[in-house]
């Protein structure tokens, strides 16, 4: 009886030990849990994907974006330029300084400054402005120990109406400011102020406003789409309608503007032109140009008689009518240049024309925009 007592004792010793372990385990995984409750959660953790995204995008393009001082050059009722107010944006796309605004943003001065992400002002200088595309390159002296971060180029032929855009810039002198939107439609339309045609324009309706002209229009994996542009709006302010220069214009005009400080375009020497039902009516040529060298010819001086008077005039209708060029049919001015700007100066290019009703081919071989 002793021993077994004994045995029992053991036992309970045992349990009431091993139930005392336990409470101990609870409670301090119990203080743990309370302390757990008390740490802050992680700065991501409530955040949705889309705001992610938002973040993410700000975060690694922010830098690639400069305030340029500047005041607007001109004023539109209907397109209206920006900036107003002596501030526009501009796209860091190399490390060595070289930076793309709109033409618009820095024609006419020579006192131009850029403003990196930290505050740091450097004068910049014009290198090369294309107002046939409203694009212009600058050039700011990097500081030494400072390092640029360029924004990389996207790929505009790609873009789908619907896709979410962003644009960061300085409205209103708000600096690095952002805005989203999405991709509203596609292949606009856009005269500039030289007033040559930009094709392939996208809209969107993140919000741009006065100084957010030259800044970047970006894709989701921040990546320059476009070069914001003009707003379409007769308050000067935004109304949901946004147009940038589609990147892909700017990989075509940048370079060159960097190599040439211009863009050299070819000319065929055409200076007016009028619509008519078979094509357009040449009404004016450049006597030294390509097209009168290579032969054609715009309105004929007739002579007629009537009674005893001799009158002199100017007969449109024995005008050359260019119908095509290289076989591309052109029925406005806009397809007329359209058609000549995919050629370089020197290059051979056949018009097909109508002579007095009768169709003809005619090589002209193209001389530079500006060439006596």
């Amino acid at each position: 009886m002793i021993e077994v007592s004994k045995k029992w004792m053991a036992a309970i010793g045992t349990s009431l030990l091993a139930l005392a372990a336990t409470q101990i385990q609870t409670q301090v995984a119990n203080a743990a849990g309370v302390a757990d409750l008390k740490k802050p959660a992680p700065a991501h953790a409530n955040l949705t994907p889309d705001e992610l995204v938002n973040i993410r995008v700000y975060k690694n393009c922010n830098k690639g974006v400069v305030n340029i001082a500047s005041s607007a050059s001109s004023e539109d009722i209907y397109y209206n330029f920006a900036p107003k107010e002596g501030a526009g944006s501009g796209i860091i796309v190399s490390e060595d300084g070289f930076i793309v605004t709109n033409n618009h943003v820095v024609e006419g001065f020579k006192n131009i400054r850029a403003t990196l992400w930290d505050s740091t002002v450097l004068p910049a200088t014009v290198v090369g402005v294309d107002p046939d595309s409203d694009l212009a390159v600058l050039k700011v002296t990097v500081p030494t120990g400072k390092a640029l971060s360029p924004i990389p180029y996207g790929d505009s032929s790609t873009l789908e109406v619907g896709r979410r855009v962003f644009a960061i810039g300085n409205p209103f002198g708000l600096e690095r400011t952002l805005t989203q939107g999405i991709v509203s439609s596609l292949g606009r339309t856009m005269r500039t102020e030289s007033g040559r045609l930009i094709k392939g324009i996208i809209q969107t309706d993140a919000a741009i406003n006065p100084g957010n002209s030259g800044g970047p229009l970006l894709d989701t994996s921040g990546k320059l789409i476009g070069i914001n542009t003009a707003i379409l709006s007769r308050t000067g302010q935004s109304a949901g309608i946004g147009l940038a220069i589609p990147v892909n214009v700017a990989k075509r005009i940048v370079p060159e503007l960097i190599a040439n400080h211009r863009i050299i375009r070819p000319d065929l020497g055409i200076l007016v032109v009028a619509p008519v039902d078979s094509g357009l009516r040449i009404i004016k040529l450049d006597p030294k140009g390509p097209a009168a060298q290579a032969g054609l010819s715009g309105p004929k001086v007739v002579v007629y008689q009537q009674g005893p008077f001799t009158f002199r005039a100017l007969d449109v209708n024995l005008a050359d009518v260019i119908q095509a060029i290289d076989n591309r049919v052109v029925r406005s001015v806009d397809e007329l240049w359209t058609a000549i700007e995919t050629k370089k100066p020197g290059q051979e290019v056949t018009l097909q024309i109508l002579r007095g009703g009768r169709p003809m081919k005619i090589p002209v071989k193209l001389s530079v925009v500006g060439q006596v």
